[in-house]
Formats: structure tokens, sequence, C-alpha cells
């Protein structure tokens, strides 16, 4: 298959009950298909936005009861194309859930899950408080992905903060990252555009950063603006702050070239933990 393609990114914004959630996202699912994209990506939380966590434990099914795998496995297979799923919470144990990423090949089969590492426990300044980690169990393994254009690196929303596992991603033979997401308002506004350009930079790889926006259940708001990163850190698509979804044209020789023109992922070298000079005050 030719290293050029086109890849969508879906923005939604996701209901408290999995029924609706699944007809929007197969809505502009079909319509980026019809635009020509062979790969589309949709936001974290595709499935389900209920902020109350015993509300969202007794509405997330496990895995294998879940209607929106074989949901989304048969559009994948009636379109023909690569599907990602941001994150379907699934049901891990008796009182946490897993926040994962599908990926559907055209076949309909599952080529690929990823459960998010990094969990969203922060305090923020506008008083908002989150603990993913009390209803969220965290993934333990990075995943790369095999796809016809070229390795595909799964992450969630707040694994962006992490440099080291995009960049592991990159050793392990991603050539593109995918960054689905249901950031706040605040850190949105503040980091998003440029932490997403700084995953692209420092690996050299494509971002697809699916998002979730405007107001959910019980108030919550996300940032929107789905993005599409070069490997040079460009902004190919930016879909703003309505649902909808944004096409771009995917070059993999771009990986090549930017790697090429600052070959920073061969220059990795070890070193020693630091050795801390900072003295107490009271010294």
């Amino acid at each position: 298959m030719s290293k050029s393609f086109k890849a969508a990114c879906v923005q939604m914004n996701s209901a408290a009950e999995i029924a609706p959630n699944l007809e929007s996202a197969s809505t502009f699912i079909r319509a980026a298909a019809s635009a020509g994209a062979q790969l589309v990506m949709t936001p974290e939380n595709t499935t389900l936005i209920e902020p109350n966590r015993a509300r969202a434990f007794a509405k997330t099914p496990p895995e294998e009861a879940h209607p929106g795998v074989p949901h989304f496995a048969a559009l994948a297979k009636e379109l023909g194309l690569w599907l990602l799923i941001g994150s379907m919470p699934v049901r891990a144990d008796d009182k946490r859930v897993a926040n994962r990423s599908f990926l559907f090949d055209p076949n309909g089969a599952i080529a690929a899950r990823y459960d998010k590492i990094h969990m969203f426990d922060v305090d923020l300044p506008n008083g908002e408080t989150y603990r993913e980690s009390n209803g969220v169990r965290p993934g333990e393994q990075a995943v790369v992905a095999s796809t016809p254009w070229g390795g595909l690196g799964l992450t969630i929303c707040y694994d962006v903060r992490f440099g080291y596992l995009h960049r592991a991603l990159a050793h392990a033979g991603a050539a593109m990252l995918t960054v689905p997401a249901a950031f706040t308002v605040p850190t949105g506004q503040a980091h998003w555009h440029v932490l997403l350009r700084a995953r692209a930079i420092e690996t050299g790889c494509y971002v697809f950063a699916p998002a979730q926006t405007g107001e959910h259940a019980e108030g919550r708001l996300t940032y929107g603006h789905s993005l599409i990163v070069s490997p040079w850190g460009e902004v190919l698509a930016d879909a703003g702050e309505k649902p909808g979804f944004i096409v771009a044209e995917i070059d993999l020789e771009q990986v090549q070239k930017a790697r090429s023109m600052v070959p920073a992922l061969r220059h990795d070298r070890e070193f020693q933990r630091p050795l801390s000079l900072i003295r107490a005050a009271s010294e």
C-alpha cells in the first residue's frame, strides 16, 4: 500500500448513555469515510462520559458484553477502513474500569488494545478536582500497532504529558502516535497545542489527537480542538470547538525526512540519576 493516505479525527460531545454515543460516533465516522479517510479515530470516552463514578461503573459492561465492540467492528468492516475508538471504558474488576483504546482493522477484527497508563489525578486552579485512579485501573503495557502505512503508537489523553512514553513508542517502531482525549478547558487552553506539537517534534511522528468538546453531563466542559500534527510540528488540521471531523493527507515519507534533519532519536544516551546538590534552607 502507498505510504500516503488520508486520516481523520472525529470530534464528539459524548453523553452519559452509551446508545446515543454509538449513533453519534457512527455518523461522523461514516462522513469521514465518505471524505476519503482510510484511518478514522475517535476521542477518549467515545461511548460514555458520566461524571458520577457510581453511575459510570453501573453503566459500563465488561469488554465481552460491551455493545460498542461488535458495533464498531461491524462498522469498520462495512466501510473497509482502519478504525481507532479512542477509548471505550470497559469494566475491569469489581470496583474499576479500564480506559481502553480499540483499533479495528478493515475486516472488523481487533488489531490492538491499549489501556491508559497515566491517571489524571489533579487539582486545578479553578477548583476542578479529578481522581481518575479512584475508578480506573491503570494500564501497564505500551502498544505499537501494525498498520499498512507504519507503526501506530497508542496513548490516551493525560499520557501526552509523559514524553518518555512517546519516545519509547517511536523507538519501538511508531511513525504515528494517537492521543485521543477529553481535555479540560483550563489545561487545554494552556497546554494542548504545545504538548501535541512537542510530542511530534521530539519523536518525528505524526500525531493524531481526536478530542471531546463542549458541555457534558453535570456541566463538565472539554476543550475540543482535535488536531493532526506533522512530524515537523506543523498543525495540519484543527477542529475548533464544534463536533465534527477533520481530515489530512498523511505522507509517511515526511517521518523519515524530519528524523533525518534532526536525528534526535539516534542520540539517546544512558546517564546516571541526578546528583542532588540542593541544600535545605536551614543549612
